[in-house]
């Protein structure tokens, strides 16, 4: 049979739906038309072909032999054409993914190593999107802003969080410890920091200043844990994110609990140091959350598997046991 005397693609995906929800309801729910037409479809294709293509039974709808053994090509077939369809929309362009993390990931973590991603895959264009924001790490021509909107998908979404599924398509990067840290004169003083019951002369720095039960902030878990009495976690100067806190610390303000893995820009010059080595181990930790969709792209899986050496090989400069 020619492809000019082919039935209506309309008909013969409708068939493909009917025959494998075994239901004319959920075809037609799929299809986003109404249970009449896909029976009218149906009904013409079967009157085209010459033969049933179904068994119309008490609630329920049998396959014919004939059906039976051609859905399968007609399955191939619907997947061919997407496999063909999805070649032609990405011809000539160039490879690219989208990945969603934190501001601070992007700024402290990711950012500072990613030069060496690029440079090992220079033909993939990689778009971070932080906050909302979309930024390309390749100089593009200008997108309507249509068009930079249709693009905030993300492929890969890395996240801070304990509430993640299992499975294939997440992946663990690093969990996340904090400790002390303050500029170097502090240790010094006057007065001086040198152990932590001294903290209790110092202005405690809190990145978690919005939290409203502050028997859970940062500063009084770690307390707990280091088993340190005498010094008040309520009090300091409160600031509504963990990196101005750090900030705020390098300038000399007071003690704030950080990240090695994050601030890693900060101990290597020097701004500030780890004042004690005791860490408090986070219940949130870093994953890698890979689209479904995006998962076998070629330039995804490379992405995917570089962050997960970086992590595998990173350092944490100046980190205490």
């Amino acid at each position: 049979m020619g492809s000019s005397r082919l039935p209506p693609l309309n008909a013969l995906r409708a068939f493909e739906a009917v025959a494998r929800h075994r239901s004319f309801r959920k075809a037609a729910e799929e299809l986003f038309v109404t249970p009449a037409a896909v029976t009218h479809q149906i009904k013409a294709l079967e009157q085209q072909l010459g033969l049933s293509l179904f068994e119309r039974l008490n609630r329920r709808i049998e396959l014919t032999a004939a059906a039976q053994a051609a859905l399968p090509l007609f399955q191939q077939g619907f997947e061919s054409l997407a496999a063909a369809v999805s070649e032609l929309r990405s011809y000539g362009q160039v490879p690219h993914l989208t990945v969603g993390a934190t501001p601070t990931f992007v700024s402290r973590w990711l950012m500072p190593r990613l030069q060496r991603f690029l440079s090992h895959h220079p033909g993939i264009d990689v778009r971070i999107v932080a906050s909302g924001q979309l930024i390309s790490t390749t100089q593009r021509a200008s997108r309507s802003d249509d068009s930079a909107e249709a693009e905030l998908d993300t492929d890969i979404d890395i996240r801070f969080t304990n509430d993640v599924l299992s499975g294939q398509s997440v992946d663990l990067l690093f969990k996340v410890e904090i400790m002390p840290m303050c500029h170097p004169r502090l240790l010094e003083g006057p007065p001086p920091l040198r152990t932590p019951a001294d903290l209790s002369q110092q202005t405690l720095l809190h990145g978690d200043g919005r939290l409203a039960d502050r028997s859970q902030s940062a500063w009084a878990r770690w307390l707990r844990r280091a088993e340190v009495n005498g010094v008040d976690a309520r009090r300091g100067l409160r600031l509504d994110h963990s990196t101005h806190a750090l900030e705020a610390a390098a300038d000399g303000l007071g003690v704030t609990l950080a990240s090695p893995l994050l601030a890693a820009a900060e101990l290597s010059s020097g701004r500030v140091v780890v004042a004690f080595p005791q860490a408090l181990p986070l219940d949130n930790a870093y994953y890698i959350i890979t689209a479904d969709s995006a998962a076998q792209r070629p330039e995804v899986i490379a992405f995917r598997a570089w962050l997960l050496e970086e992590a595998a090989h990173q350092t944490e400069p100046q980190k205490l046991s």
